[in-house]
């Protein structure tokens, strides 16, 4: 479902989709989550697209959670269904087969920290900020951060940064790996367009099985990884894209990946 929350852009083989709530710093209520998540489901169906970028409209990328919409929630039972619902956009991205580049182009706060950490691959402005704002109004981080943060930052500087709800801005991002690059405003859009068609012109394939990989990685020891490499590896060699790459680079020319 979508409507005026949520705006979704297809060209070529890369899907934009801008959170657009501008006058509330995208804040997240309902109509938002419900029509991201759509989105996002769009996205993942489309097979003809290859990557996708997720961004906010206006001066921010996601302020978190709408505080009016929150305090509108008496019923805990309401409540917690929807930062349930919230939480699963999360487990979308990260689950999503095809590579999510965040594009934060102002203040991610919040839940809206979490959905850039959930990208694949964080592109943001210099006058971007982070900020896990949950401490400062009562709450506790929700839409996976317990989870992301401290596996990018670490234990200690996650509770530091879940403590003390600081803002950091795009340079103190870098340094601690939150985000991948950091460009000038005015360049983002370009750098993030070339970047993205960059990765739709790649392998689907190896690239679905590197996110999967990547997210289980933490979980198994050397032997499973050895073993789950072999078996993945097998499979590729299979595939007319491996088949491709082999000829594109005996040819010394680009290789154009099917994704089969």
């Amino acid at each position: 479902m979508l409507g005026k929350s949520v705006l979704f852009e297809k060209k070529g083989k890369v899907a934009t989709i801008a959170l657009n709530r501008p006058d509330a710093m995208n804040s997240m209520n309902k109509d938002l989550v419900v029509e991201l998540m759509a989105a996002l489901t769009s996205a993942r169906e489309d097979r003809e697209i290859r990557a996708v970028v997720l961004t906010g409209k206006g001066k921010g990328f996601c302020a978190g959670g709408d505080l009016f919409y929150l305090r509108s929630l008496s019923d805990p039972i309401v409540a917690r269904n929807f930062i349930k619902e919230a939480g699963d956009i999360i487990s979308l991205i990260m689950d999503m087969e095809k590579p999510v580049i965040a594009m934060v182009n102002g203040i991610a706060a919040g839940a809206g920290f979490q959905l850039a950490l959930a990208c694949d691959i964080v592109f943001c402005a210099k006058s971007a900020r982070f900020a896990q704002s949950f401490a400062k109004v009562g709450l506790v981080p929700d839409c996976g951060g317990f989870y992301l943060l401290p596996r990018v930052v670490g234990i200690h500087k996650a509770k530091e940064l879940m403590f003390t709800a600081d803002v950091i801005d795009a340079e103190a991002a870098l340094s601690l790996g939150i985000v991948n690059k950091v460009v000038d405003d005015e360049a983002l859009d370009d750098s993030v367009c070339k970047f993205a068609a960059r990765l739709a012109d790649g392998p689907p394939i190896a690239y679905d099985m590197i996110k999967s990989m990547v997210a289980r990685s933490d979980k198994l020891d050397l032997e499973s990884t050895l073993e789950y490499e072999a078996d993945l590896q097998c499979i590729c060699m299979q595939t007319a894209d491996h088949k491709e790459g082999v000829e594109a680079f005996k040819a010394k020319r680009a290789p154009v990946f099917q994704g089969k």
